[in-house]
C-alpha cells in the first residue's frame, strides 16, 4: 500500500510480444484506488474492477510467454507460434488479447516451465492451436449465449480441450447436441435470476466469465463447482439443475477468480506458514490464504441468499441458508482479523467484508 493508499505492484508490461524493432516500454504498475478495491472486498467491484484486475492477468501472461521464450528448449512447438502471436499484437490487437486472455493460458504455460524445469520437454502443440484457431481450438465448437432484460452473458461451454483437470475434478466427455441444449436452458433461467434480482452480480459475471466447464458430480451425484487459480474466467461445474444454484454458484465461483486476480497484483498476506484455522464451512483447519479464498466466496453466498428472503415470494430456504453462511461467514471473518498473518492491505479488505456483512444483518 502506497502512502496514498492506491494499492499496487510492479509489472513488466511487454517486450514480451513486441517485435524487435520495436523498443520495450519502461516498467509500468497496476493501481487500484481505494474506493475500487474496498467494493471489491464488498463484492461490489462491478464490471469496473473486473477491468482492472484483468489488466493484471495480461500482464502476468506477458511475463510467463517472456519466460517460455528464454527457457523453452527448441523443438517444443513454442516459438513459431509466439511469432504469429507477436504478428497479432501488431496486425489485430483485440484477437490477440482474446487469445492471450485465454484461461488455460496461463495453465498450459506454467506446466510447460515446470516440465522444462525438471528436465522435461514440454509437448506446445496446444499453444499453435489456440494461436491459430482462436478459443474454439481448446475449448471445442460449443458457444453459449444468454440474454435478460439487455444484459448479455456469452461463454464457451468446453467439453474438450487440455488443461480443464486444473479444476480438481473430471471433466464431462463431449456434449451430445441434447445435453449442450439442456445446459442453454439452465444457462437462460440462471441468467434470470441473476439480472433481475442480482444485477449488480450478473454485470460483473458478464465482463468477467468467459468459459464454462461441464464436470461429472462426485461419487453419490453430489454437485461440484471449481475455480482454478490460473483459469482466470473459468468456471467448472456439474450439471446444473435448479437455476437459483447455477446462479449461486456463478456467483460463488466468480467471486473466487476475482480475489484471485486481486491477490495477483495486491498482496493480502505474509508468505504461507505452517499455521492453521478453522473454517465452519469444512472439517480440516485451512491455511490463511485458503481460509480468505473460503470466506470471502461465502460473503457473495450470504449476500446472494439475503436478496433470496427479499423476493417478491417468501423463501424460507434462503431465510435457512442466509442465517447458516452469514453465522459461518462472520465467524471466518473474525478469525481472519485474529491470524495476525494478513498485511495491511488484506486488514483493509477484511474490515470491509465485515462491514459489508454488518449492512445485510441489518437491512
Amino acid at each position: 500500500m502506497t502512502a496514498s493508499g492506491v494499492r499496487s505492484t510492479r509489472e513488466e508490461q511487454a517486450p514480451v510480444l513486441v517485435p524487435p524493432s520495436v523498443p520495450p516500454p519502461a516498467l509500468g504498475t497496476h493501481d487500484l484506488a481505494p474506493d475500487l478495491f474496498d467494493a471489491v472486498a464488498r463484492a461490489r467491484g462491478g464490471p469496473a474492477a473486473v477491468t482492472e484486475l484483468r489488466r493484471g492477468q495480461l500482464s502476468k501472461r506477458k511475463l510467463l510467454l517472456l519466460a517460455a521464450r528464454r527457457s523453452l528448449p527448441s523443438g517444443t512447438g513454442f516459438d513459431e507460434p509466439y511469432r504469429r502471436l507477436a504478428a497479432l499484437y501488431r496486425d489485430d490487437p483485440d484477437r490477440w488479447r482474446k487469445t492471450m486472455l485465454h484461461p488455460y493460458l496461463h495453465e498450459g504455460l506454467a506446466r510447460a516451465l515446470s516440465e522444462c524445469a525438471h528436465g522435461a520437454r514440454p509437448d506446445l502443440s496446444w499453444f499453435g492451436e489456440l494461436v491459430d484457431g482462436g478459443p474454439a481450438a481448446l475449448s471445442g465448437p460449443h458457444r453459449l449465449s444468454t440474454e435478460c432484460d439487455g444484459v448479455v452473458l456469452r461463454v464457451w461451454l468446453a467439453d474438450r480441450g487440455p488443461f480443464r483437470d486444473a479444476h480438481g475434478y473430471t471433466p464431462a466427455e463431449p456434449l451430445g447436441a441434447d445435453e449442450v441444449e439442456q445446459w442453454q436452458r439452465a444457462l437462460d433461467g440462471a441468467w434470470q435470476v441473476l439480472v433481475r434480482r442480482h444485477p449488480w452480480h450478473a454485470r460483473a459475471v458478464a465482463a468477467c466469465v468467459s468459459t464454462l466447464v461441464p464436470l461429472h458430480p462426485a461419487p453419490g451425484g453430489t454437485s461440484v463447482s471449481s475455480a482454478a487459480r490460473r483459469a482466470h474466467g473459468a468456471v467448472a461445474l456439474s450439471p446444473p439443475g435448479d437455476p437459483v444454484l447455477l446462479a449461486l454458484t456463478l456467483v460463488h465461483e466468480f467471486l473466487h477468480i476475482q480475489l484471485g486476480a486481486l491477490l495477483d497484483v495486491v498482496p493480502l498476506h505474509g508468505p504461507a506458514s505452517p499455521r492453521r484455522y478453522h473454517a465452519p464451512w469444512r472439517p480440516d483447519p485451512r491455511p490463511v490464504d485458503a481460509l480468505l479464498q473460503g470466506t470471502y466466496a461465502h460473503l457473495g453466498v450470504c449476500d446472494f441468499w439475503h436478496t433470496e428472503q427479499r423476493a417478491a415470494a417468501p423463501c424460507p430456504r434462503a431465510e435457512r441458508e442466509h442465517a447458516t453462511w452469514y453465522g459461518h461467514t462472520s465467524a471466518a471473518v473474525d478469525t481472519l482479523l485474529g491470524s495476525g498473518e494478513l498485511l495491511p492491505a488484506g486488514l483493509r479488505f477484511t474490515e470491509a467484508m465485515r462491514e459489508a456483512l454488518t449492512r445485510l444483518d441489518g437491512e
